[in-house]
């Protein structure tokens, strides 16, 4: 089974991956790796970060001539920024000249400290940094190209930013289109978002946040088409899908609500208007005219597109702080501003299908897996005959 460790702080060295599992004989390459790392640095709102860095993955390991070969998979990815942290940042004994003691509400700072006993913020920054969101997205690509050489892919998109929505006609309407067209009409939005009227606004809120020296949240959709039924489990509670994808989905930055489907807005309804009913044919078998489940029943695929949405909380270093305390002192004081993005969701949906794809592979090893890509596709082709 797969299995990704990933280490590194914002402003050191680099980050370094390790995604262990992977089936031998599947192709990949740093150039495919690089464009999902591309798509992550996109989007209105993004800080200054994004301006110094150039994200491209080193491959030193697991792959032979273009092909996984069964080992651990071991990627690095530098960052340029280190070259003004080094003083700050280095891994030499020595003494720390400069701490931050001002721990930013809605951040882990505070957290941090009082669960390790620093005395200085700055580890819990590093290491509690987006930044690292960065490698997700490299191993997760990978575990997205497995599940690619069985037809199954991913796209998303944004639904909210701030107080503005997409048109709920436009959202519904887009989970009948394919998901090509999802994520050619996203990645060509500043906003990712699908309609050019909404990406608008959504641009204008974000302008007006940074003019006061605020942030925004938001809420992203993540949609999976080609999933076969009965992957996951209704007979072990950490076997649900349903659980491992709200795992990987909240483990997210920021990310503080997440539902499949419709789930908040059927809570409110009645089971005869929210349940899928089910329909048979001798060419397709059994099936449903609605999908309101999003694609899961009792923990399990129905073999419909999953669709599934995660609420990310406005960023918490702000330009206008907010009052916090020194933790040496104990003065009240303004909170710790640090170099930030005013509104991070277009990239976070991006994190979202490389948390969505590291969701899905195991339970699809599971179901199909083998040594090698030739073996599952064995396997692939036994159960669907």
């Amino acid at each position: 089974m797969i299995r990704i460790l990933t280490s590194g702080e914002s402003h050191g060295r680099g980050l370094l991956g390790i995604l262990e599992g992977m089936p031998a004989g599947l192709e990949i390459t740093a150039a495919y790796i690089d464009t999902q790392l591309k798509r992550r640095q996109q989007g209105y709102g993004r800080g200054g970060r994004m301006k110094i860095e150039d994200d491209r993955i080193e491959i030193i390991s697991g792959i032979r001539f273009g092909k996984t070969i069964g080992s651990p998979v071991g990627v690095l990815l530098w960052n340029k920024d280190w070259e003004n942290w080094k003083d700050q940042m280095t891994v030499e004994p020595g003494e720390v000249t400069k701490k931050t003691t001002v721990p930013r509400p809605g951040h882990a700072d505070l957290a941090g400290i009082q669960k390790y006993g620093f005395d200085d913020t700055r580890p819990v920054i590093e290491r509690s940094s987006a930044r690292e969101t960065a490698m997700r997205v490299a191993l997760g690509t990978i575990a997205r190209r497995l599940l690619e050489e069985f037809g199954i892919t991913i796209a998303s998109h944004v639904v909210q930013i701030g107080d503005v929505w997409a048109d709920e006609a436009l959202a519904n309407s887009i989970r009948s289109r394919s998901l090509d067209e999802i994520s050619r009409l996203s990645d060509s939005s500043e906003v990712r978002t699908l309609d050019e009227e909404t990406g608008e606004k959504m641009m204008e809120a974000i302008r007006t946040a940074q003019q006061s020296g605020d942030s925004l949240g938001g809420v992203f959709e993540v949609h999976v088409d080609g999933l076969p039924a009965g992957l996951g489990s209704y007979t072990h509670w950490d076997k649900k899908l349903d659980g491992i994808l709200a795992q990987h989905i909240c483990s997210i930055h920021a990310i503080k609500g997440f539902e499949i489907g419709d789930a908040f807005h059927n809570a409110g309804m009645r089971g005869s208007e929210v349940h899928d009913a089910i329909y048979h044919d001798i060419d397709r078998g059994y099936y449903r005219k609605t999908n309101r489940s999003g694609g899961l029943e009792g923990g399990v695929t129905t073999g419909e597109r999953l669709i599934l949405r995660a609420a990310m909380k406005p960023i918490p270093t702000l330009a206008r702080p907010l009052p916090s305390v020194d933790i040496h002192t104990h003065e009240e004081v303004s909170a710790h501003r640090e170099r930030t993005d005013s509104c991070s969701v277009p990239a976070a949906s991006i994190v979202g299908e490389a948390m969505t794809a590291l969701a899905l592979v195991n339970p699809f090893l599971e179901k199909f897996g083998g040594d090698s890509v030739d073996e599952i596709r064995r396997h692939w082709a036994t159960r669907n005959s």
